[in-house]
């Protein structure tokens, strides 16, 4: 049977959240998918494996975090679960440590994919630019940049990128992975308050991300704003074909996934079967990967 998973987790004190080896001293290297997967092997007395909607990178954060696996029947037909998926929600949670958490467990549809059905993720980035920094309760999630910026020139840069393009300027390498993404919204709002002063968001939605590219699409923004590049920045950047020195990555602890999108019951299996076409498809290698850090 396959189970779709809501999952949340604070990444600060994650290396992301796919499993790595361990150190060459044989230390255990701490992912979100390890630990998400032991717990629930735990529970379900089977070995698991999760594939995930989006791979985020070392201190990036989720709220909406979507995933499923593939369980035995008979795993789920025992006296604490009693068949139903969603009681496991509280028996995982107990055993998770405080920094992640199932939200909510359910049976998949028929032909859901975390990864291949998904239509678009989700992604809020936090910022300050007080210069007394993060409020110390949202430090853990709020990037700090150390000069004033011009919110309007921010709008006006992230509006430049929207659209379907290719983001070479904003992507860390990846060997065969295409750098063509459709970015669906990039937005700037002041959510300042009286606790929170200079406090921004940027909202960022496209089918996909590859590795890096949201972190730099707001670090060249905050440069627009804080006018060390020029309002065309953004919009050169589109002109070229590897990644530029010239866009600085904001760091990791701001950004947080908040949302995955997908099609309705019916379509979610061709859905999938489109995406998966499009990684073998040598011409449009990898163009749904969703690996953000």
């Amino acid at each position: 049977m396959r189970l779709r998973l809501d999952i949340a987790y604070d990444g600060t004190d994650f290396h992301g959240w796919a499993s790595q080896r361990d150190t060459p001293e044989g230390v255990p290297v701490r992912t979100v998918q390890t630990t998400v997967e032991q717990t629930l092997a735990k529970v379900l007395r089977v070995p698991v494996n999760l594939t995930v909607a989006g791979r985020t990178d070392a201190g990036v954060h989720a709220s909406g975090q979507v995933a499923h696996v593939d369980v035995p029947s008979a795993s789920l037909y025992t006296r604490s679960i009693g068949g139903d998926p969603s009681r496991l929600v509280r028996r995982v949670a107990r055993l998770l440590p405080s920094d992640v958490t199932l939200r909510a467990a359910s049976f998949a549809p028929d032909g859901f994919d975390a990864r291949f059905s998904a239509l678009r993720r989700h992604y809020v980035y936090r910022v300050t630019t007080a210069p007394s920094g993060a409020l110390p309760t949202r430090a853990r999630d709020t990037s700090e940049w150390n000069r004033p910026v011009d919110l309007e020139k921010m709008r006006r840069a992230a509006e430049a990128l929207i659209g379907l393009n290719d983001f070479a300027a904003f992507c860390r390498f990846k060997p065969h992975a295409t750098t063509i993404r459709d970015l669906q919204r990039f937005e700037w709002v002041d959510v300042s308050s009286e606790s929170e002063p200079e406090l921004y968001e940027a909202r960022v939605s496209a089918d996909a991300f590859c590795w890096s590219m949201v972190r730099s699409l707001v670090g060249a923004c905050l440069s627009v704003g804080e006018g060390r590049r020029p309002e065309t920045f953004t919009r050169d950047l589109l002109k070229e074909t590897k990644r530029s020195s010239l866009v600085p990555v904001a760091e990791a602890r701001g950004l947080s996934l908040v949302g995955v999108d997908y099609p309705t019951d019916a379509e979610l299996a061709s859905r999938a079967e489109s995406t998966r076409g499009l990684r073998r498809n040598p011409s449009a290698e990898c163009r749904e990967c969703s690996s953000e850090g």
